[in-house]
């Protein structure tokens, strides 16, 4: 059994690692207690998990004192501008990855790099945005997970230098979908889906405030499945935000983030969490869909823009460019050309193949085309076949 988390102990090590106290919006503390609270009674955490979560809580803490101290000492970064940022807000398991990193090759765009997502602080200048020690430092932990399980590498790769999630950021407002992919905590993830999910979104805003201040400016595009989760919060903090969202068979959807998550959650826990992993993630998928069409139906003035999976996935080029055209965006100088030029670089599996099937979490073929049919027909998506996929 593991030794139970204090919330006091997590911010006093937080504060002792960097000689900051201040927080900000105490707001955080309540999904932070929750999560601790999950951590010891449902978690079951191996001892590897019993040694990395609670560093990695402390990370969190770290990152949030010091991009509140900054904000504090330059409060001009508050007056930075967060102009219409591109938003991609799912599906699960549905080409957002790709679709983030082919937005990243447009010299216009600013993506949310994985490294300065748990590192803001000081705001990277444009010359050491993409190469330097705090880099290197983050690409080492990067690597050090996927040498821990190897699977995560085939499933979610992602470089220190290359788009990340929100996710990385909310849950230093410990209101994240991240946490949950770390340990299987059903109360946890009950109490930030039914909680005001604005304060996370404006230490958000807050952390895009002050990356951009170094000096990288441009169109922000971001990604997280977790938005279609919390879209109210999202456009009350970004009211002028254009939303994406991909569409993909959700039996290949649930197959694939069932898969995603035993192989990431098992890095810290020895338990069968399977039988949970297929309720509450096929739930989760359900809860997204019925988020994003009540969402359409109360706001129809907010826009939602809808992309096919198996179009980006056989035209990921002209999807882009059609992508633009509808989000009226224009593109940066040679944004296509690298565009197409990081297609054929990065073929389909190079960084290994996930490989999933229904038996494997004992889902059901049938029973998912059913249980979704109304999402599959109303967006006119388009079966898969199951098979190796990125």
């Amino acid at each position: 059994m593991t030794p139970a988390l204090a919330v006091d102990d997590l911010l006093d090590r937080a504060t002792e690692q960097t000689g900051l106290d201040d927080f900000g919006d105490p707001s955080f503390r309540a999904g932070l207690a929750s999560y601790t609270e999950a951590l010891d009674a449902e978690a079951q955490l191996s001892e590897l998990g019993a040694l990395a979560v609670p560093p990695a809580l402390v990370a969190a803490l770290a990152n949030r004192l010091r991009v509140v101290e900054h904000a504090k000492g330059h409060p001009e970064v508050r007056s930075e501008e967060i102009e219409a940022p591109v938003v991609v807000i799912g599906m699960f398991r549905a080409g957002t990855t790709l679709l983030s990193n082919l937005f990243d090759r447009d010299p216009d765009n600013r993506a949310l790099l994985r490294w300065e997502s748990g590192d803001s602080v000081p705001p990277p200048t444009p010359g050491e945005r993409r190469s330097g020690p705090r880099v290197d430092a983050a690409q080492v932990g990067s690597d050090m997970l996927e040498a821990l399980n190897p699977g995560v590498r085939g499933i979610h790769h992602e470089d220190a230098d290359t788009p990340t999630e929100c996710i990385a950021v909310l849950g230093q407002a410990f209101q994240s979908i991240s946490w949950e992919a770390l340990a299987n905590v059903p109360s946890y993830a009950a109490w930030w889906r039914a909680a005001d999910a604005t304060p996370a979104y404006e230490y958000h805003r807050l952390v895009l405030q002050t990356l951009q201040s170094g000096g990288t400016r441009g169109r922000w595009t971001l990604k997280s499945p977790h938005h279609a989760l919390a879209l109210d919060a999202l456009t009350a903090v970004y009211p002028d935000a254009r939303l994406v969202l991909l569409h993909r068979d959700p039996v290949a959807l649930t197959a694939s983030v069932c898969s995603l998550i035993r192989t990431m959650s098992s890095t810290f826990s020895d338990a069968d969490h399977r039988a949970y992993i297929k309720d509450h993630w096929t739930e989760t998928l359900e809860e997204s869909i019925r988020r994003i069409d009540d969402f359409r139906a109360r706001r129809p003035e907010h826009k939602i823009h809808d992309v096919q999976y198996a179009d980006l996935a056989r035209d990921p080029l002209g999807t882009v460019e059609r992508l633009y055209d509808t989000l009226g965006m224009q593109p940066g100088a040679g944004a296509f050309d690298a565009v197409s030029a990081y297609l054929a670089e990065h073929p389909r599996g190079s960084f290994g193949t996930h490989r999933y099937d229904l038996a494997e979490h004992d889902l059901d073929d049938a029973e998912l085309r059913e249980r979704f049919a109304g999402y599959i027909a109303r967006y006119e998506v388009e079966a898969e076949t199951l098979s190796a996929s990125r």
